[in-house]
């Protein structure tokens, strides 16, 4: 990756569904949902430099990935281009690196967290601020998951995305993100829904004020697309029942549409323990430990 003292480094944190819920289908065929989100210390990196023109570099585990991707349809590179229109510039002068360490089409919200990297990025570099009023319109442009991405920080989703309430402060809490190895396109597991919808769930009363707490309010709300998923990628069964297994694990949960699943533990200690013993049983997942940004 290249790095110098013109360069501006933003994290693109992988996003976590702590739970999601279906709401109902919209007459567009969209579908409105509940959701709280939170963030691992788990990410992608977006770089740039200033340049005389627009160019994009990929790099890291997950660039193969993206290798047959035309540079121009890549969120990163849409995300500048439209920054730069609402800003009256003719080029978006940027070199960007995208390293790319998390998976693809995985739930966890990695092209939207980086396209959110490549705003506020790209915000300090033309130095505007961070609440910059132009922001927000472009985020919900890109993709459903970009506005809460952008904030990076843990909030309630509501409508198709578009809406973003913050949330409660979240107690320190350790994480393991594991992915099987299987893409999965949200349209279809939202085509692979079935059966009622659900009502929100947003908190109630005080705060949770550790991990145990927060669990127990999250074991009454649930993900809704974990059934068609599952439907989809059954090895999402497996990941989950792995987690589960795992001592100290306090919840195992799909995020998002999936593939990649979750589980939460009270300290980072036995989150490394349980990560290092499922990449040791199942060598071709993703396997990751951190913890939840507070």
């Amino acid at each position: 990756m290249n790095s110098d003292q013109s360069s501006i480094v933003e994290h693109a944190p992988a996003k976590l569904n702590l739970y999601l819920h279906v709401l109902g289908r919209r007459p567009d065929g969209y579908h409105e949902l509940d959701s709280l989100v939170a963030f691992a210390d788990i990410r992608d990196t977006v770089t740039i430099r200033p340049a005389d023109r627009l160019t994009l570099e990929i790099d890291g585990p997950f660039a193969p990935a993206l290798a047959g991707e035309a540079a121009g349809d890549n969120l990163v590179t849409r995300a500048a281009v439209l920054l730069a229109r609402a800003l009256g510039r003719d080029e978006p002068g940027a070199a960007i690196t995208l390293t790319k360490r998390l998976p693809v089409a995985s739930g966890i919200g990695g092209g939207s967290a980086d396209a959110a990297a490549c705003l506020r990025a790209l915000a300090r570099l033309w130095a505007i601020g961070a609440d910059d009023a132009r922001l927000a319109p472009i985020a919900a442009r890109l993709g459903a998951d970009v506005p809460v991405c952008l904030s990076g920080r843990p909030a309630y989703f509501g409508g198709i995305g578009d809406i973003v309430d913050p949330a409660p402060p979240l107690p320190s809490c350790a994480v393991v993100l594991v992915n099987p190895g299987t893409p999965l396109a949200t349209p279809a597991v939202f085509k692979a829904r079935s059966g009622p919808f659900s009502l929100p769930a947003r908190f109630e009363g005080e705060p949770p004020a550790d991990a145990a707490a927060l669990v127990a309010l999250l074991a009454a709300r649930g993900n809704d697309l974990t059934a068609p998923a599952r439907t989809l990628v059954p090895a999402i069964a497996e990941v989950l029942e792995a987690l589960d297994r795992t001592p100290g694990c306090l919840l195992a949960r799909l995020s998002g549409s999936g593939a990649t699943c979750f589980a939460l533990y009270a300290d980072r200690d036995e989150a490394a323990a349980a990560a290092a013993g499922l990449e040791s049983d199942h060598p071709g997942w993703w396997v990751r430990a951190g913890g939840l940004l507070a």
